[in-house]
């Protein structure tokens, strides 16, 4: 009879689990951060899934910093219209 594989959210979890202890060694501030990226990385579980990589940790890392770009070019291109408006007017745009 063949294994059962557990469902990718089961790995997710125990993965979150495995640091807990990295996490509570972490200063107050840095632990919500911490936790923000897992949340990332919940965002991709379908992803996950089907990657069926031997070492999920990988996985989830990517799914992390595929959130950390897609976050960073929008900030990109927030930059970029500013300076266009700037550039454009001459004065600074009010946020």
């Amino acid at each position: 009879m063949g294994r059962t594989v557990l469902p990718y959210s089961f790995v997710w979890e125990e993965e979150r689990e495995r640091w807990r202890k990295f996490r509570r060694a972490l200063r107050r501030e840095d632990q919500a951060h911490f936790d923000r990226l897992f949340e990332y990385a919940r965002l991709h579980l379908q992803a996950g899934v089907y990657a069926a990589n031997p070492w999920p940790l990988e996985s989830m890392l990517l799914a992390m910093l595929l959130e950390h770009e897609k976050a960073l070019a929008a900030l990109q291109e927030r930059v970029r219209r500013l300076e266009d408006e700037e550039g454009a007017t001459g004065e600074p745009e009010k946020l």
